[in-house]
C-alpha cells in the first residue's frame, strides 16, 4: 500500500527577505515561525493545518510568472483585507486583469489578485466566511 504525500510546506525565493517577511507578517497577517537556519537568509512563516511558507532570501530578479501560478489564502472578510492591503500600497484586480474589480465565482465566492514585494501573485477569496 503506498502512502500518499502531503503539502509541507511553499517556498518562495525572494531579493529582499526584510521586505518580503514584512509583507507577509503585516499585510497578509500570517505568524512568524522558528526557523533553523538563523543565517538571516530564512523567513518562516505559519499558514495554517501546520502548513509553512518559507522566504528565502536570494533571488537576483523578482519573478515574472502567470497570474494562473499563484498561492492562495481564504480570509472570513475580503473587504478588511482589501482596506489593509490598499494601506499598505498593493494594488489588486481580478483574474481578468481589470484593476480594484472583485471577482464574484459562480459558487457565491468573493476572489482578488495582488502581487508580493517579488512579484508572485497571491489570490484572495472570501472562502473563509462561512
Amino acid at each position: 500500500m503506498s502512502q500518499q504525500p502531503v503539502l509541507d510546506h511553499i517556498a518562495i525565493y525572494v531579493t529582499d527577505l526584510k521586505k518580503s517577511s514584512t509583507f507577509y507578517r503585516n499585510v497578509l497577517d500570517l505568524d512568524s515561525l522558528p526557523e533553523p537556519f538563523r543565517d538571516g537568509k530564512h523567513a518562516w512563516f505559519a499558514i495554517g493545518q501546520g502548513k509553512q511558507l518559507h522566504i528565502i532570501e536570494g533571488a537576483t530578479n523578482p519573478t515574472d510568472q502567470p497570474k494562473r501560478n499563484h498561492t492562495c489564502f481564504r480570509i472570513a472578510s475580503l473587504q478588511d483585507f482589501i482596506t489593509r492591503l490598499t494601506k499598505a500600497g498593493f494594488a489588486y484586480e481580478d483574474l481578468q486583469g481589470t484593476p480594484g474589480a472583485i471577482k464574484l465565482r459562480p459558487d457565491g465566492i468573493q476572489q482578488i489578485y495582488f502581487r508580493d514585494p517579488d512579484g508572485y501573485w497571491v489570490e484572495m477569496n472570501d472562502a473563509g466566511k462561512q
